[in-house]
């Protein structure tokens, strides 16, 4: 193929003769701007992008409805006109499990002698609970 269009010009067409030179000229050497003003150049070629090496494995993460033995202090009046506490002996008698609820924290303070029925507790949640002279029963 013989090429006629530039022979005898200086600069072929690129403009002043500052133009073509270094990199600046192309967007930047190798693989440069692939995530941004290369990118479809890029998908073109296959360059991946993104994170490389160790995947830490997803956490198993199960939602467990949970309540603080504040919250049931401070509600204790109210459970109890609602039918979902009763009072025996002095005690407020409460079975979390009928409620849906699978755990017990101990974030509150406990003013009321309390037996609760639940799944699992804290160990905060019964250390304050027996602190007040109550128990904590674990349903099965």
């Amino acid at each position: 193929m013989d090429i006629k269009k530039f022979r005898g010009s200086r600069t072929c067409g690129g403009g002043t003769h500052k133009n073509r030179r270094g990199a600046g000229n192309r967007g930047g050497r190798g693989k440069a701007g692939g995530c941004k003003h290369h990118f479809v150049r890029a998908m073109i070629r296959g360059y991946s992008y993104g994170k490389h090496g160790f995947k830490r494995p997803a956490e198993v993460c199960t939602d467990v409805s949970i309540v603080n033995v504040g919250e049931l202090d401070e509600l204790a009046p109210y459970l109890v006109e609602e039918g979902l506490a009763e009072i025996q002996d002095g005690a407020y008698h409460i079975n979390l499990e009928n409620l849906g609820i699978e755990k017990v924290l101990g974030s509150g303070r406990v003013t009321k002698n309390w037996v609760i029925t639940s799944e699992e507790f804290s160990l905060s949640a019964r250390k304050k609970i027996e602190n007040a002279s109550g128990r904590c029963i674990n349903a099965e």
